[in-house]
């Protein structure tokens, strides 16, 4: 079966049309050309990068999901088992607040804090449906806990809400549930605050950005990050015995970095990458908050930025895969992130790479498939691979039959 050259342009179209907007207007709106709006349209041209989705809804009118068609129907057995976990989550979310807590037993402080500890660890293992079992009456007792006991019990019980928040967040936002990701993440940002953390706020507002920035709201994400520069700045010591909060900044730099290259500003993109760039060679390889920052992460997070800002080749020649050891991380989710920012470097030299794009590609899905597969940049770029191959290729069968399209 053939694959259809652009499901999103499509959509565009079909958006474009029901607003009564023409080439000319709607391209001006998203800040491109009349000529390549039309080829993403009729899938000449592919969406390769977040921003250009945000600024085209943007211009549209539309959220970035009725372009890119999420959820999608779950294409293999670990996908439909996290889409599973959701309506606890969803129940856990919308039923309490940190002063409106459910009134049933809760377990020990203690015992939900090593839960949530298990279940970020899941999450970073793309074992989204384990991360997610149950994670709704975790997050339930949490509240519990939060809301009643000793001043100790409730930090704890606050600490692992925003822990279990951020799972949450990252599990929803995995199968594109947007909506539910958001809300998750404003809760953890609600628990950071109270909990008064700087180190817990700073993740939280990391986190509550990525989220912003995947349901369209660009300008609330730069708020959100920015918001975390400024506090952190202040106390953040790389070569401190506790290194979280400089972690936290620098993670902060890093997706401030990434909003930077979604708006086309290259210059702010590298000065965020600099920063980040210079803390790692202080604080090491670390892992506050399972974010793994260090050298390692800060040149993953160059090739995606890389990849963002259309400078595929060049960053792909500066940091190629053989000089960044990413299994050194232990995160199937990092693995799987940094392998599909290779295969958009390298596809963007429209054509030569495409194989070695294929190969990256394949490796991405193999370490984070509930991730890669649900992913929509990742669904367009396997449909430009396959649409450009010239000839017959086992993996190009075979991630048409995983990814679930065609």
């Amino acid at each position: 079966m053939d694959i259809d050259p652009s499901e999103i342009g499509q959509r565009a179209r079909l958006i474009r049309r029901r607003r009564g907007l023409s080439l000319d207007v709607a391209a001006g709106l998203a800040g491109i050309s009349k000529s390549y709006l039309s080829r993403l349209e009729s899938g000449q041209r592919r969406f390769e990068r977040r921003g250009l989705l945000e600024d085209l809804a943007g211009a549209l009118g539309c959220s970035v999901v009725d372009l890119t068609g999420q959820p999608y129907l779950p294409a293999d057995r670990s996908s439909a088992d996290t889409l599973a976990c959701l309506p606890g989550i969803r129940e856990a979310i919308y039923d309490a607040t940190l002063d409106d807590a459910p009134d049933g037993p809760a377990r020990p402080v203690a015992e939900l804090a090593r839960w949530a500890q298990q279940a970020d660890a899941h999450r970073d293992q793309n074992c989204y449906a384990l991360a997610g079992r149950e994670l709704g009456t975790l997050l339930s007792e949490l509240h519990t806990r939060a809301a009643a006991g000793t001043p100790d019990d409730c930090r704890v019980a606050l600490a692992a809400l925003v822990q279990a928040c951020h799972v949450a967040a990252g599990l929803a936002e995995a199968v594109g549930y947007h909506d539910l990701a958001l809300a998750a993440a404003t809760r953890e940002h609600e628990a950071a605050v109270r909990l008064g953390d700087p180190v817990a706020l700073g993740l939280a507002r990391y986190g509550w950005a990525q989220t912003w920035s995947r349901a369209g709201a660009r300008r609330q994400a730069e708020s959100a990050i920015k918001l975390a520069l400024v506090d952190l700045e202040p106390i953040a010591d790389p070569s401190a015995v506790d290194t979280g909060a400089a972690e936290m900044l620098g993670m902060s730099h890093l997706y401030a970095a990434k909003l930077a290259a979604r708006s086309g500003r290259a210059a702010s993109a590298h000065d965020h990458l600099t920063e980040a760039r210079v803390l790692a060679e202080r604080t090491g390889e670390r892992n506050t908050g399972m974010q793994h920052f260090g050298p390692t992460n800060v040149a993953l997070w160059t090739v995606s930025v890389g990849a963002d800002l259309g400078e595929g080749p060049v960053v792909y020649e500066q940091h190629p895969p053989e000089q960044v050891d990413v299994a050194a991380l232990n995160s199937r989710v990092r693995s799987g992130c940094y392998h599909l920012d290779l295969a958009r470097t390298l596809a963007q030299d429209d054509g030569p790479r495409d194989a070695e794009a294929l190969r990256q590609l394949d490796t991405a899905d193999r370490a984070a498939p509930v991730l890669v597969r649900n992913n929509p940049i990742a669904r367009e770029l396997f449909t430009t691979l396959h649409r450009r191959a010239k000839r017959t290729m086992w993996e190009l069968d075979s991630l048409r039959n995983r990814f679930g399209v065609g």
